[in-house]
């Protein structure tokens, strides 16, 4: 059972690593893959590094700069007091004024020292850094286009990530060569998407298809090879879209040889972006023949069942399959009641006002909104309506039906974005913990 853990969440939601652990969350987890790393355009190709600058692209997909900020400060940077970090001690600022590192190198601060210090409590957890996302795809299509370009890239992700040789920060006094050695166990590639469908300012090649199976066996190739100088497996796995048409734009059978897992996206199927509706759930287990977003091909495959099913008619063994569960809604607002009085598959006339966001909410804080809460019997999601806002998300209940699904299934497991979204004390997984039971 893994969760991801957002970079950006030690800001607005205040949420740190330390809360990972006492929220009760750590102990169910498994893996925790740390979201984003960024790829930049260096050095005649493409290159992981980490550098400090503001996302244009969060606001702006049309920016010419869109898609090149990053987060180095919260990354390894800042410094952390007793009481925010896992172990109780603050971070340290400097070395020794005798040390030959002193000047050339500062002590591991921010999240990843939060990280190992986890790691460090609970030595089964593993680590992997994720690369991309949403809004930092922009340049995998062109990484991925050649030989060449795919081993520059493959070797600067694991010099950074792996050997951990993190740009010096004079100011901060931190970072440095090999200062991060130990943090991460693996690399996790989000690319979104291969093939188009992602940030319209995302280079998209007519091969992603077949470069995206290159990509990863150059990782694994090299990972392999790193791994094999420390005496341990390096993981590599990745976070896929989940709909058909994104499962139909790769190789699964092929690429998942080079994988130790999948993480599949199951959610975001629907939500606030369809403006006007209808409303329809973002997270739901099966199909409903009665949606009105079933009524085409792709539109049946929004659904964890037919994304696994699709994984598995590809050839990927169910051993390598992790279903996601979202910790938070997506919803709109001035939904009609309907014919039943619930607002299931009604107009809107907007995405619902949101805490960070228009259209998404955590948990955390939809668990308290007013309405009354519906389960349906077929999809085997839930939702929220108060008579005018809609939200469809997991609950408990839902969420244990995941974890039953993956059992009966024999899948590898189920993963959760985003760990923040969660109540104080884990609600949600907790309850996803219960799929390492035996």
């Amino acid at each position: 059972m893994g969760g991801y853990f957002a970079q950006w969440g030690i800001y607005g939601r205040n949420y740190k690593l330390r809360n990972v652990d006492t929220s009760g969350a750590a102990r169910h987890l498994t893996f925790i893959n740390y979201a984003f790393g960024n790829v930049y355009a260096k050095n005649g190709g493409y290159e992981c590094d980490i550098i400090t600058k503001a996302e244009p692209g969060a606001t702006d997909p049309n920016n010419p700069e869109a898609g090149t900020g990053g987060d180095g400060w919260a990354d390894y940077q800042k410094g952390f007091s007793g009481s925010e970090s896992v172990d109780g001690t603050a971070d340290a600022w400097g070395f020794a004024w005798d040390d030959p590192r002193n000047g050339k190198a500062g002590p591991l601060k921010g999240n990843f020292n939060q990280l190992k210090q986890l790691k460090k409590k609970y030595p089964n957890l593993k680590v992997m850094i994720s690369i991309g996302g949403w809004t930092w795809s922009k340049w995998f299509g062109r990484a991925a286009s050649t030989d060449n370009l795919r081993k520059q890239l493959v070797s600067s992700c694991i010099n950074v990530y792996i050997k951990g040789n993190l740009p010096f920060d004079a100011g901060g006094n931190a970072g440095g060569e090999g200062v991060g050695a130990g943090v991460f166990d693996g690399i996790d590639i989000d690319w979104e998407f291969p093939g188009g469908g992602g940030q319209p300012y995302n280079l998209v090649d007519p091969n992603d298809k077949k470069n995206f199976t290159l990509l990863l066996a150059e990782f694994r190739r090299q990972l392999d090879a790193a791994g094999a100088q420390v005496g341990k497996r390096l993981l590599l796995t990745v976070a896929i879209g989940s709909g058909g048409d994104k499962i139909a734009n790769t190789e699964p059978g092929e690429y998942s040889k080079s994988l130790d897992w999948i993480n599949i996206m199951s959610y975001d199927y629907h939500g606030g972006w369809e403006a006007t509706g209808p409303t329809d759930f973002q997270s739901n287990l099966y199909v409903d023949p009665e949606s009105p977003n079933a009524k085409t091909a792709v539109g049946k495959t929004y659904n964890v069942d037919a994304s696994v099913k699709g994984l598995l008619n590809a050839g990927v063994p169910a051993s390598k399959i992790v279903v996601g569960v979202p910790l938070y809604g997506r919803g709109w607002t001035g939904v009609s009641p309907g014919p039943k009085g619930d607002g299931l598959y009604q107009p809107a006339s907007k995405p619902a006002p949101g805490t960070y966001e228009a259209g998404i909410e955590d948990y955390k804080i939809l668990v308290n909104k007013p309405g009354t809460v519906h389960e349906h019997p077929v999809t085997k999601q839930s939702w929220k309506f108060d008579g005018t806002t809609f939200w469809s998300y997991d609950t408990p209940t839902t969420a244990r039906a995941k974890v039953n699904y993956v059992k009966q299934q024999n899948l590898r497991g189920v993963f959760t974005w985003e760990l923040d979204g969660d109540t104080a004390d884990a609600e949600i997984t907790k309850v996803l913990g219960e799929v390492n039971d035996q």
